[in-house]
């Protein structure tokens, strides 16, 4: 049976990736449906106005972040206040891919932010030694990610280091590959993303 997230992948056209290695194989909803859900999912696809393509773009980043509209809406008037000369896009940008539970997938401990976000709301995540959380929680440059030891032998852990070993970085992380501890080298600049910022900007400024 094809899962809701996949679905709404289906929806809006898109691979979000948020079934993480499920999506690069055959099994993929996308792949094997490569059209919207429902009865007249296999019809055209109507043009989208400005509006509409600006509300399929606030629907793709609630989705690849897991975020509901209010902490979108947080995020982005947070954004606005702190953008300085990087500007708003780029600086909302940066307060996603901080929240803690893209960095831990980010660092390939999870192999999607689902699973990410369960394993800090399951207390398995340390930043800086201490128990954290909360998925929202923002890591600074230097913060050290780590593991619960207790948490090394269950499942979502147990196959990781082999996983590592073909894993790239971005490069605003390290990872001692061994200790499955990262760091936050530094804060997230310039990050590539298939989502077209400038629309989503039009949508909050309006």
């Amino acid at each position: 049976m094809v899962g809701p997230k996949e679905k709404k992948e289906r929806a809006l056209g898109e691979r979000l990736h948020l079934k993480g290695t499920r999506c690069d194989s055959p099994k993929c909803a996308a792949v094997r449906r490569p059209y919207p859900p429902g009865v007249h999912g296999k019809s055209r696809r109507k043009a989208l106005s400005d509006f509409g393509r600006q509300i399929k773009e606030k629907q793709k980043f609630k989705l690849t972040y897991l975020i509901d509209e209010k902490n979108l809406s947080r995020i982005f008037a947070e954004a606005q206040k702190k953008s300085g000369t990087v500007g708003v896009g780029a600086k909302f940008l940066e307060l996603l891919e901080r929240r803690i539970d893209n960095v831990v997938y980010r660092l390939g401990l999870s192999p999607s932010r689902l699973m990410a976000r369960q394993l800090v709301l399951h207390g398995h995540i340390f930043v800086n030694g201490k128990r954290t959380k909360s998925p929202g929680y923002e890591v600074k440059a230097d913060d050290v990610i780590s593991i619960r030891k207790e948490s090394f032998a269950k499942g979502p852990f147990r196959d990781i280091k082999e996983k590592m070993k073909t894993y790239e970085l971005p490069a605003w992380l390290a990872l001692d590959a061994e200790k499955l501890e990262g760091r936050v080298k530094a804060l997230p600049l310039n990050t590539e993303m298939p989502f077209e910022i400038s629309l989503l900007v039009e949508a909050f400024s309006k």
